[in-house]
């Protein structure tokens, strides 16, 4: 499967963006990651294939959404109220139906997109 992220730019403070990441087939469970400078990859957000599932980190929580449409077998992050702390190359992962784990956890996801750039002014 490969995955491929879009939507990132640069923003300010307190603004939206929307970022999708497209499946070149079906999957399981699909989750956002981000990796800012000097920093380790963290959990931002994931969603099981039927959606009934969502996780959020603690830091994007009441401010970012997960959705995905499984027909276009798309998975998107709608963000907003964005703060320079969420600057970062956000990248998105998807593993397949069959694999268990904690949707939160990196180690459970098989495929990983390039990563979209999100840079957010103050």
């Amino acid at each position: 499967v490969q995955l491929q992220a879009s939507g990132g730019g640069l923003v300010q403070a307190g603004g939206s963006l929307r970022l999708s990441c497209a499946a070149s087939g079906r999957t399981g469970s699909m989750g956002w990651f981000r990796q800012a400078p000097g920093k380790e990859r963290e959990f931002v957000a994931a969603i099981t294939w039927s959606g009934g599932i969502t996780s959020y980190a603690d830091s994007v929580k009441g401010r970012f959404t997960i959705s995905r449409d499984n027909a276009k077998n798309t998975v998107y992050l709608q963000m907003n109220s964005l703060k320079p702390e969420d600057t970062a190359v956000y990248h998105c992962a998807s593993r397949p139906g069959f694999r268990t784990g904690s949707i939160s956890s990196d180690r459970t996801y098989d495929y990983w997109g390039q990563g979209t750039l999100v840079t957010v002014s103050s």
